[in-house]
């Protein structure tokens, strides 16, 4: 047990948050998002209210730290922190500052408190060099929920194993029982250990549910393909089929493909690489590597460049960009030289996370929280949000992980990224210029009550605290912008995909919510909302010039960490040496940066449609009220992984 000595809110505080309306951004659509992402089952085999979920991890959040003090001996003021809940839990009840998706999933749950604090977090990232143990930890932070980066430090070196004796594996129904089995198979070939054949019957049929993460069990089946693939990657390997580039990154692919087949709640993935690396640069170039084709897809890729005598690469890169939109581009020097654009803060980071908001080290993990500063009225009101946020995030790194090595880093950096949303919403709200006061003080604020917090539990500040995370789902809740990021349109239709005879689909067709089977998949139903983003401007008429403008500004003002960005071109407009003139402007002053071109292809069924007023105005009447109280039995289950426009869009 990691959490013994729980916070359990005043019954006062409870039945105040009963009272409180409930105003989800979107209407039905964010309801429906989260009933389908956060909502956990109840003992009575109901499933959570959103009053329920704020409850839940506010009393997750400050056990944490009840539970920390009371441990070390430290003085724990019941009646000043009830207090201060009271607030955190009303303001986030609002949806005015929300912790991650990880949070809203997981805080505050029982495997939190016996397990520690891994799955809470949403930043991950692993050297290669010792290619068994970062494969074995990748693949364990993954199956909590983590977004893992890693890069091609391998040194190549591998053995060909003795097939004839073999050893017998028993694998574990249990997520260390499938990372073990990897780490095992992964050494007989890189530090010449024996080979073993596996033994699958212990683990848990198909179609078992998994209480822990929500959804089903998929059985052996996935784990079984995932040990063929990683033994044909490492053959293929030692007979000079494929490169060090290649089967370090197919490696990993394939483990992040596996944890979305064993029906994780998501997989993503950054693979970092060297910018002269021709492999590398091509990893996504089916028609030279078509069999990458059914794997390729579940990480992000990025070179990284380490300062500006590197900056000659990028008339080659943009010619690579201005296809697929990648390899995205880490700078180096400025992750470890600065916090803010101007700030000296030395930092030892070399990695990244899959959507480029946080720099870190090998086995390091970062935890983040966000504030929607276009829902604030006053900079009073947007400070009394960061106090909250600062404090969430501030208070996670004090519970361990199940790793050793994780919890040595965490325990040097307890890195933490409170972030802003809606940032192009408050832009057309406040002004550009208000905004940059804002910031300022917010990060003055932010700085203030991390020390704080650091100094009351004896442990040293955050080395980095603010970043700007994509916020997906996040601000689908809050119906905001996603982070630094102008919507796609003022009027939408957005798609969202529901197994037809899971519960959740279930009570939303019985009660009048229309809906077409999936042309894929007719077990899959779709349902379409008609969506209004409170934004004058939307991305069809933001300049790339000025996105990079709002990229660095954040950089500079807010985010000591990185921005995660996603800065869209049209290919017809921009071609290859525009984008390298843009990057050779702007990319001394950022950490990180991602182009992607527009895509402009109509097809059935996608996920988001621009419509217009009359449109959406007419959608809207024909959406049904739905009654939430009489959904049980629903699991949850989330996006499947990350790409450069789901981090920014999903």
């Amino acid at each position: 047990m990691y959490v013994k000595n729980k916070f359990i809110l005043s019954l006062e505080t409870k039945e105040e948050l009963k009272k409180l309306p409930v105003s989800f951004g979107f209407g039905l659509f964010s309801e429906v998002v989260f009933y389908r992402s956060y909502s956990r089952i109840k003992p009575d085999s109901s499933n959570e209210n959103w009053k329920d979920v704020v409850i839940r991890v506010t009393e997750g959040v400050f056990s944490i730290r009840k539970d920390y003090y009371i441990k070390h001996h430290l003085h724990w003021d019941e009646e000043y922190w009830q207090s201060f809940a009271k607030k955190f839990a009303i303001a986030m009840h609002q949806l005015k500052w929300l912790p991650p998706g990880r949070g809203l999933w997981i805080m505050g749950a029982e495997y939190m408190y016996e397990r520690g604090s891994a799955a809470l977090y949403n930043c991950a990232a692993v050297d290669s060099s010792d290619l068994a143990l970062a494969a074995e930890w990748a693949m364990d932070m993954l199956m909590v929920g983590a977004g893992v980066g890693f890069n091609t430090a391998w040194d190549g070196k591998a053995y060909r194993p003795d097939k004839k004796n073999y050893k017998l594996y028993e694998i574990e129904d249990s997520k260390e029982g499938w990372v073990k089995s990897v780490r095992l198979l992964l050494e007989s070939y890189t530090k010449n250990r024996p080979f073993y054949h596996f033994d699958y019957s212990q683990i848990r049929p198909a179609g078992t549910p998994l209480k822990t993460f929500g959804g089903v069990a998929a059985g052996p089946e996935p784990l079984q393909k995932l040990h063929r693939a990683l033994e044909n990657t490492l053959d293929d390997y030692l007979d000079g089929k494929i490169d060090k580039t290649r089967a370090i990154v197919d490696i990993f692919n394939h483990i992040g493909v596996c944890v979305v087949s064993g029906n994780i709640r998501r997989s993503a993935q950054i693979a970092i690489g060297d910018p002269d690396d021709e492999t590398f640069l091509n990893l996504k170039n089916y028609e030279r590597y078509p069999e990458r084709k059914e794997y390729g897809w579940i990480s992000n890729n990025s070179v990284i460049l380490k300062n500006i005598n590197d900056f000659h690469h990028i008339d080659n890169l943009t010619e690579h960009i201005y296809q697929n939109g990648e390899p995205g581009i880490l700078h180096l020097e400025n992750m470890q030289k600065y916090g803010r654009f101007g700030q000296i803060i030395e930092d030892k980071a070399w990695l990244s996370n899959p959507c480029g908001e946080i720099a870190l080290e090998s086995y390091e993990l970062c935890n983040l929280a966000e504030i929607f500063i276009s829902k604030c009225d006053s900079l009073e009101e947007f400070l009394e949000l960061v106090a909250y946020a600062t404090f969430y995030a501030s208070t996670v790194n004090l519970l361990p992980t199940h790793r050793e090595e994780t919890n040595a880093i965490v325990a040097r950096n307890r890195r933490t990224g409170v972030s802003v949303s809606g940032v192009a919403d408050a832009i057309e709200k406040i002004g550009f210029d208000t905004l940059i006061k804002w910031l300022r003080k917010g990060y003055e604020k932010v700085r203030s009550i991390n020390t704080s917090l650091a100094l009351e539990a004896g442990i040293p500040p955050s080395l980095k605290v603010t970043a700007v995370k994509p916020s997906g789902t996040i601000s689908l809740l809050a119906g905001t912008s996603p982070g630094m990021h102008y919507p796609l349109a003022p009027y939408s239709l957005r798609r969202i995909r529901v197994g037809l005879h899971t519960p959740l689909a279930q009570l939303l067709i019985q009660n009048g919510m229309e809906y077409e089977k999936d042309i894929y998949d007719p077990q899959t139903a779709i349902f379409a909302f008609p969506l209004h983003y409170n934004n004058p401007r939307s991305l069809q008429n933001v300049t790339v010039w000025e996105q990079m403008m709002v990229l660095t500004t954040l950089q500079r003002e807010w985010a000591d960490n990185m921005v995660s960005n996603t800065i869209e071109f049209d290919p017809k407009q921009y071609r290859p040496k525009d984008l390298a003139k843009i990057l050779k402007i702007f990319l001394p002053m950022l950490k990180s940066t991602t182009l992607m071109p527009k895509e402009n292809a109509i097809y059935p069924q996608q996920p988001f449609e621009a419509i217009t007023q009359e449109e959406y105005e007419k959608r809207v009447k024909k959406i049904p009220k739905i009654p939430w109280n009489e959904l049980r039995h629903h699991r949850a289950v989330s996006q499947e992984y990350c790409s450069p426009k789901s981090c920014s869009l999903s």
